[in-house]
């Protein structure tokens, strides 16, 4: 008898879990921003929160909260309380260049963290300044050619997304370039407006607005489909550089324990989300596209992320600590 009660208070004890898991979120759920206010992160962090909200008719709050180049928001979440209602709009730098590119990383990205839900992809642009005598890619890279070591691109800081995208350039095309790191992408497209600097590798949302008004010229995209913002703009296969297909994702994450009915439920909300017509055309307008996947795909994509990222961060020879 004594037995048969243990078993069942054992079994009693793993209830709330699911009745947690089928009634989330029964309190306000908190997706923490790993950037300042107003970038690409934080846009797609408040567009999904107001989505969550009026789905779950619950408070979705978003917190910004930068520093360490996203390591310090992403530890936070890794060490949170695996129940969901602490989460992470995550992004490739954040969360798959910098776990290869730190070497004291305040958490385990691949045993501690992973994508719940995507969210959305972006293509990265080639631009240049407005009077810069090239007009393509292949104009770009003859003068790199003819001038080994001498054209400069510019980043948004040692390491980041946008330093790996020049390096995936300069080693698909075998050429040599400078790179010239900046705290930040507005500083940098500045001086590629001025003609400091010969180009810059940016992040979509970034330069669209710029491109459209004749401030940047842009000479391709960096991933192997065009860019619905810039139609006439082709692809870095297109423009003679094959094999470049990259691009920046932006993602929901939490750590790994979450509960997978709470995964799921989470997973489910972002894709439907995702559907409406409305955020095809609002993220279209910036540059960038849904991406939607499965709770046991999207966790997958991250690993796989974490790989493929590490290998650029090797090939650039990056260091940050």
């Amino acid at each position: 008898m004594i037995r048969l009660s243990a078993i069942l208070l054992a079994l009693f004890a793993l209830l709330p879990v699911g009745v947690h898991a089928a009634d989330y979120p029964t309190k306000p759920v908190t997706i923490i921003v790993p950037y300042p206010p107003g970038g690409t992160a934080d846009i797609f962090a408040r567009y999904i929160a107001e989505g969550m909200n009026k789905a779950w008719k619950q408070d979705v709050i978003v917190q910004d909260h930068p520093g360490a180049g996203g390591n310090i928001a992403s530890g936070q979440v890794a060490h949170a309380k695996a129940d969901g209602y602490t989460l992470l709009l995550g992004t490739s730098g954040s969360n798959a260049v910098n776990p290869n590119l730190y070497k004291n990383m305040p958490y385990d990205a691949a045993k501690q963290m992973t994508v719940v839900a995507t969210v959305a992809s972006t293509a990265n642009v080639l631009v240049v300044g407005p009077n810069s005598k090239a007009k393509s890619v292949k104009d770009l890279l003859a003068m790199a050619r003819a001038n080994p070591g001498k054209v400069t691109y510019a980043s948004s800081g040692n390491g980041s997304v946008l330093h790996l995208s020049g390096v995936m350039l300069a080693n698909k095309a075998n050429v040599k370039m400078i790179h010239v790191p900046y705290k930040g992408t507005p500083p940098a497209l500045l001086d590629v407006m001025a003609g400091r600097v010969d180009m810059m590798i940016a992040n979509g949302p970034s330069v669209v607005g710029n491109v459209k008004a004749g401030k940047l010229k842009a000479l391709a995209v960096t991933t192997a489909k065009r860019a619905d913002a810039l139609p006439n703009v082709p692809t870095m296969i297109q423009a003679g550089v094959p094999g470049y297909d990259l691009s920046s994702w932006f993602a929901i994450m939490g750590p790994s324990a979450i509960p997978k009915a709470v995964k799921e439920k989470i997973n489910k909300t972002v894709n439907a989300i995702l559907a409406l017509d409305k955020t095809k055309k609002r993220f279209a307008a910036i540059g960038a596209a849904p991406l939607s996947m499965g709770v046991d795909q999207s966790g997958a994509f991250f690993q796989s992320e974490l790989k493929k990222w590490g290998k650029l961060v090797q090939i650039s020879g990056a260091k940050v600590d």
